[in-house]
């Protein structure tokens, strides 16, 4: 009676549990564009895993090596890695039986009516077995969350690497950007500096006025001053870059260079829908959904009645540290079933809480895809804009050295006034400066297309990610 009685509360179970555990549907990515707004040119070359040696530079190249190495945050991702692989072999030893084997020995005495002293000796050993029956998939589902997080974790770290490649290019890029700038300042300096010397000589001859020598020495000064607030920030990038490539500050220094001596790469984006398998942190969202979806399952499955299988086997002896003296033996195996009945709504929260984790992780996934779209879109964007607004800066720079020469010759022969040296010599520095800075954005943007792009990194990585 008492079998027929258990078998059919548990099937009873089974039936309950037929109907209240199923995983959510997964949710849809949004809808993707056909192809990218902006235009790329028939020689643009599909990012690889070491885009970096594409801007042609070997230091760059060495530079980033260093920094994968020795980079703390990377070294930080990669533990973190290793965490998640430990819980994953947590969570799936819940899918196994649980063995014990206990052993005591003990002597135990007593002095009754203040007679003698009697002693009692006893020992035991015990094997015990038990396992809990995954009837809902509550194990199971909590496994495939661990996995889904251990994925996830190793996406961030290739988000990281990639996040780390990106601003080792860029900080190296503003470090020779800014050297360039400081000697494009000192040739200024040394510009205004020829200019101040006709003018001298054309007061002490009585060409010209002492304004005109006033100006032209705060011309001289104002060119002067430009140059320590680009020293400074020269160093405080180099301080930067060492602490990414994990170095200390002192004593570190790249080689000198221009920044005009580096290719630009052309990109190819290929098409939006192949953006979910090139970006990592895309990649993660996606693993994160997947791992509250598991949790769903996990925390419905807890409603459920939970089934225990128990077994033990032993011996016990009247003798210390002996079981040679007639031991006694002893097994016993059993079932137990738990079903909750009552807890205060705890149960039902879990699950409330858990959905509502998933859902929130789905519109978390798609903003992640519509972030990575709009990333591409801008790095596209800026990088022609760039390109263009570089070629007609250089057309300035070119007009600007003339302006400036033309105005020197006309005020030596006296048809013009200093006002208009100054102006030509303004727009000369401004000119030149310029330049500079939209090449190191144009770099930058170079640098933002791969890193929006993946940086190489594809679905195939996902299996050797870890």
């Amino acid at each position: 009676m008492r079998r027929r009685a258990f078998a059919a509360t548990a099937v009873a179970a089974l039936a309950l549990g037929a109907c209240a555990t199923h995983d959510t549907p997964p949710a849809r990515a949004p809808v993707l564009p056909s192809a990218y707004t902006g235009a790329v040119g028939a020689n643009a070359a599909v990012p690889v895993r070491d885009w970096w040696d594409a801007f042609g530079s070997p230091e760059l190249s060495s530079l980033v090596t260093t920094a994968l190495g020795a980079n703390p945050d990377l070294a930080i991702v990669a533990e973190r890695v290793r965490q998640a692989e430990a819980q994953v072999r947590i969570a799936g030893a819940t899918l196994f039986p649980v063995l014990n084997f206990g052993a005591a020995t003990a002597r135990r005495g007593a002095r009754p009516d203040g007679g003698d002293w009697q002693t009692d000796d006893s020992s035991s050993a015990t094997l015990s077995a038990s396992y809990e029956l995954d009837l809902w998939g509550k194990n199971a589902s909590g496994v495939r969350a661990a996995e889904a997080a251990l994925r996830a974790s190793r996406f961030d770290r290739e988000t990281v690497r990639l996040t780390l490649v990106a601003g080792v290019a860029n900080a190296y890029f503003q470090v020779l950007s800014l050297r360039g700038r400081l000697v494009i300042a000192r040739d200024n300096l040394a510009v205004a500096a020829r200019v101040f010397a006709v003018v001298d000589s054309r007061v002490r001859n009585g060409a010209a006025s002492s304004l005109d020598l006033a100006r032209q020495q705060a011309a001289v000064l104002a060119q002067r001053a430009a140059i320590p607030p680009l020293e400074l920030q020269e160093r405080q990038t180099i301080f930067a870059l060492a602490i990414l490539l994990g170095r200390a500050p002192q004593g570190f220094e790249t080689a000198t260079s221009a920044v005009t001596d580096l290719a630009v790469p052309r990109v190819a984006p290929g098409l939006p829908a192949q953006l979910l398998a090139r970006r990592p942190d895309v990649a993660s969202a996606e693993a994160q959904l997947a791992a509250a979806n598991a949790n769903v399952a996990a925390a419905r499955a807890a409603l459920l009645p939970g089934i225990s299988l128990t077994g033990s086997a032993g011996l016990a002896s009247e003798a210390l540290l002996n079981f040679l003296r007639a031991p006694a033996a002893a097994w016993a195996v059993g079932a137990a079933l738990l079903q909750p009945i009552f807890n205060g709504g705890r149960l039902r929260a879990q699950v409330d809480a858990a959905a509502s984790r998933e859902r929130e992780l789905v519109e978390n996934y798609r903003k992640f895809i519509l972030a990575a779209l709009a990333d591409v879109e801008s790095a596209l964007a800026a990088g022609s804009r760039n390109a263009a607004q570089e070629v007609l800066q250089e057309q300035v720079l070119v007009q600007a050295r003339r302006a400036l020469q033309l105005a020197e010759i006309r005020y030596r022969a006296g048809a013009d006034d200093l006002l208009t040296v100054l102006d030509a010599q303004r727009t000369l520095f401004q000119a030149e400066d310029q330049l500079a800075s939209i090449r190191l954005a144009r770099l930058q943007s170079s640098v933002g297309l791969f890193k929006a792009l993946g940086g190489g990194w594809s679905e195939t990585g996902r299996e050797t990610a870890g």
